[in-house]
């Protein structure tokens, strides 16, 4: 059974991340989370058809087979490779951001088809994360990005590296068409030839400092605008990877 098969059958139903290796007609053990999710929050029972995504490319068509307190299972009947990534792997070096604003960001990142994400911290950024809180944080972030990916039907969840320093992110770009956001510019977007790759700095709710646009532009990035308006730091990497997406990808 393939894809289209297992949905023309079962019509819509719900998309879970478990990464696990998937191979039709074994049982799976699901992890605690989801099977919390499918029995409690969605009320589902023995038999009940669901989708798994393993984060790497790979979905599973299951039924839910055994239903305990101490574990829940699923039969897997087919297993097919995801269909919903883009053609176009944007690298995004998002400034961090307060409360749910960065959540927000990864969210939409996530759902436009962003390849990684890595936060940053910058001169004009005033959070910073040390230590147990900063990797909790990074979890978190991470967790956003596999929710994002349950509801927009891609089965690869995009990595949410450690935060960095701005200029260690820049030093380690290679990506043949780096771009910032920085609005007195005045440098609108041009449609160039389709890059293979692309890196993507957003900057923070003041802005790239001077020296922040200095050392990216040492790095080969161009810094250009989205138009006269301002956009809010968690609007701007919507807006730019969807006219990446446009331009480049599969949008």
């Amino acid at each position: 059974m393939q894809v289209a098969e297992w949905y023309t059958l079962h019509g819509k139903m719900p998309r879970l991340y478990v990464p696990a290796a998937f191979a039709a007609g074994e049982r799976l053990t699901l992890p605690e989370g989801p099977a919390r999710h499918v029995t409690r929050v969605l009320r589902m029972g023995e038999g009940d058809p669901l989708v798994l995504f393993d984060g790497y490319g790979q979905e599973a068509g299951v039924h839910l087979a055994d239903i305990g307190r101490k574990q829940t299972t699923v039969s897997i009947e087919a297993v097919w490779p995801g269909s919903g990534e883009s053609p176009l792997a944007v690298h995004l070096g998002q400034a961090i951001s307060k409360g749910d604003r960065m959540d927000y960001a990864i969210q939409k990142a996530v759902e436009l088809g962003v390849a990684a994400i890595t936060p940053l911290y910058t001169e004009r950024g005033d959070v910073r994360l040390k230590g147990e809180r900063g990797e909790k944080k990074r979890a978190h972030w991470q967790a956003v990005a596999a929710s994002a990916c349950e509801q927009c039907g891609r089965a690869v969840v995009p990595p949410v590296y450690p935060p960095q320093q701005l200029e260690e992110w820049l030093a380690e770009r290679h990506e043949p068409l780096r771009l910032m956001l920085h609005l007195a510019t005045g440098n609108a977007f041009a449609h160039h030839a389709p890059p293979e790759s692309i890196a993507l700095l957003i900057g923070p709710e003041g802005g790239l400092s001077d020296t922040d646009i200095s050392v990216a532009t040492g790095n080969g990035f161009t810094p250009l605008t989205l138009g006269p308006r301002v956009l809010r730091t968690e609007t701007a990497p919507v807006v730019a990877l969807t006219l990446l997406q446009h331009h480049f990808g599969d949008l």
